[in-house]
């Protein structure tokens, strides 16, 4: 440390309190981002740890159903026996004893025929991750019908691909010749399972026993409203005021089918995304989750294969269940309406038209209603904005922008790691920029000051954690120079919304544990701080110029090493700066001189940084990178701080 001290001076930070902004950060920038893709919500929120429990065929298209296969090279031959993707026989030595029924099912389309042999145990199971550092307990459910033979079922819990070794079991009775849901518990030992170590749960029946089964739930015994407790932990901690529901899944979602009781709920293929849509979390399972971590929904509704009258209903149903029936929530008109990967997109001649149709029925049944209707993308946003402002304004309040990037996909030739790393902390720099010019086009139309900007998806991402991604800390840089961005803009674009909550920038479960990646904690030392009136903060320090960068934005120009904004509470009493050193090898050392202000005490350091700006988070070491925080005395005279190169601090002076 004693050499830090001694470096020269690298930059100045100017910070003037006496000269607020003239806006308050809204804590909607604060917002993220829901929706089925990955393990987001079913493998994620949702408790419950079996894929496919009805026993359902065509829930993944064929690109992810192969990915899925050859992930596991064994449910090939399952899939040769009968078995639906990804249940495997117990067995498999036992060949074909298992049928698909279809028309004959508990839930949606199919059921499985099980026949067990004379002398032998035959059954099926799968592969599930159990949270044992947190329960040992487990419930669940199957339904069921006898056929022929003994009557008794066995639900159990073995090590994986040893079904002789049975850590668990329950017998049930399923005497009854018609359907009925039959419960169990189990409950392991300790030391049994080991954290992030595979079991298998498994169905079985024994003695020449024939018996149809369907719609398997298997459950944690701590889950809360059927979602995972350490995830509502982590979100709740995030304080994220509002949470968006919507997404490439919008254009084909009907609400309807996720509602009514759970095992009726038919499960289907998600088209956006390839994978199975099993409406377990439905509009309710939704409102109860965004209870659970303080927030309120914004939700987008169907506009590719829905109409009005249905987005309406949808409105009148969540307003009778939330906030007393006062309505007033964000509603987004689509997502991404002007790609042609959404199902049933309008074309850019008909978008104002659908619109308005869309607004005029939710207005009609809650004039409250804020509307935001979909925008284009920061780099090409004029045509299609253009076509959305012709609309008379009042139909909407806010026109959605997205930006969904991989930052290391680069126009340079042969670039290196380095070069692609600094392309990509520079994009907040441009999208500031873009926003601003966005805002120009609406000010040049009748809509000025009657519609502002909503970015409803931000995304850094990349194919590993080599790259830029909110896996790691350089996808937490690009967190905090968003957020920057954000606090800068938030007069004329007071709604964000992070992608997302759960999976990329936020919370992630691998193997049963679940962990905040690093863009997690670096949104979190915003979104949790007390900054609430914007002052003038100058930053004088080297800047660097991106050529032939990130496809999307390729020239950007004057991008700044140190990147600060600052902001005073609500009392004036207590002022936060935030600064990202986007420098990847350089402690750069900043003169901070605060006027109109006076700190006294010590000054609370909240500093998020790496081993490396790839360094992540995963299940394994899932706390690798954690904020830490520190204290110094201000001492009333002159500041300087030293921000470590790749880092993310929050610096909070007392008056």
């Amino acid at each position: 440390m004693a050499a830090l001290a001694a470096l020269a001076q690298d930059a100045t930070i100017e910070i003037d309190a006496a000269k607020p902004a003239g806006y308050s950060i809204p804590n909607t920038i604060y917002g993220t981002f829901l929706e089925p893709i990955g393990s987001s919500i079913y493998g994620g929120i949702w408790a419950q740890m079996l894929e496919n429990p009805s026993f359902e065929d065509n829930l993944w298209n064929a690109t992810v159903l192969r990915t899925k296969l050859d992930a596991n090279p064994a449910l090939y031959r399952a899939s040769e026996l009968g078995l639906p993707v990804p249940w495997e026989p117990l067995d498999v030595r036992q060949g074909t004893r298992y049928e698909p029924r279809w028309g004959d099912a508990a839930n949606s389309h199919r059921s499985l025929l099980v026949m067990a042999l004379p002398d032998r145990e035959t059954g099926v199971r799968q592969q599930v991750y159990l949270p044992v550092h947190r329960t040992l307990r487990y419930t669940g459910s199957v339904w069921a019908r006898h056929m022929d033979g003994p009557a008794s079922i066995e639900v159990s819990l073995r090590r994986r691909n040893r079904p002789d070794v049975v850590f668990a079991k329950a017998i049930i009775d399923a005497a009854s010749p018609e359907w009925k849901r039959y419960e169990f518990t189990l409950e392991l030992q300790r030391g049994q399972v080991a954290r992030l170590e595979p079991a298998d749960f498994a169905i079985s029946a024994a003695g020449g026993a024939r018996v149809l089964i369907d719609q398997a739930f298997l459950w944690p015994s701590d889950q809360v409203s059927g979602m995972d407790p350490d995830m509502i932990a982590l979100a709740k901690g995030l304080r994220t005021p509002i949470l968006r529901y919507g997404g490439n899944f919008t254009s084909a979602y009907h609400w309807r089918d996720g509602m009514g009781p759970m095992d009726k709920r038919v499960s289907m293929l998600n088209l956006a995304w390839g994978m199975p849509e099993y409406n377990h979390f439905g509009t309710d399972e939704l409102l109860e989750f965004t209870r659970l971590i303080g927030a309120e929904p914004q939700i987008a509704v169907n506009l590719g294969t829905g109409t009005p009258q249905e987005a309406a209903e949808w409105v009148e149903y969540v307003n009778r269940k939330w906030n007393g029936g006062r309505g007033g929530l964000w509603w987004e008109l689509g997502n991404e309406l002007w790609g042609d990967f959404q199902v049933g997109y309008p074309t850019l001649g008909r978008v104002a038209a659908v619109t308005e149709a869309f607004s005029r029925a939710i207005r009609a049944v809650d004039p409250r209603a804020r509307l935001i209707a979909t925008g284009q993308d920061p780099d090409r946003f004029e045509a299609w904005n253009a076509e959305q402002l012709k609309i008379a304004p009042g139909a909407y309040d806010l026109l959605a922008t997205h930006f969904v990037v991989r930052p290391a996909d680069v126009l340079r030739k042969n670039a290196d790691q380095d070069f692609a790393t600094l392309a990509g902390f520079a994009l907040p720099v441009e999208l500031e920029r873009r926003l601003r010019a966005m805002k120009a086009q609406i000010d040049s139309t009748a809509a000025r000051d009657k519609v502002r900007i909503a970015f409803t998806e931000w995304l850094f991402w990349g194919r590993d954690d080599r790259v830029i991604r909110f896996t790691n800390v350089a996808g937490a840089i690009c967190t905090a120079g968003m957020l920057n961005t954000l606090i800068r803009t938030a007069d004329f674009v007071p709604v964000s919304d992070m992608t997302g909550l759960i999976e990329f920038g936020g919370i992630w479960k691998k193997r049963g544990q679940v962990f905040g990646t690093p863009a997690y904690w670096a949104f979190r030392m915003y979104s949790t701080s007390a900054a609430k009136r914007p002052v003038a903060a100058n930053t004088r320090v080297e800047t660097y110029d991106v050529h032939e960068g990130t496809n999307r934005l390729p020239e950007i120009a004057k991008v700044p090493y140190l990147d600060a904004v600052a902001a005073l509470n609500e009392a004036g009493d207590s002022l936060t700066l935030f600064v990202v050193n986007r420098h990847l090898t350089r402690y750069l050392t900043a003169d901070i001189r605060i006027a109109g202000f006076r700190p006294a005490g010590a000054a609370r350091v909240t500093e998020l940084r790496g081993t490396s700006v790839f360094q992540a988070n995963d299940e394994s070491t899932p706390d690798a990178v954690m904020p830490v925080e520190s204290a110094f005395e201000t001492g009333g005279g002159a500041i300087k701080r030293t921000f470590p190169p790749g880092s993310v601090t929050r610096i909070e002076f007392r008056k």
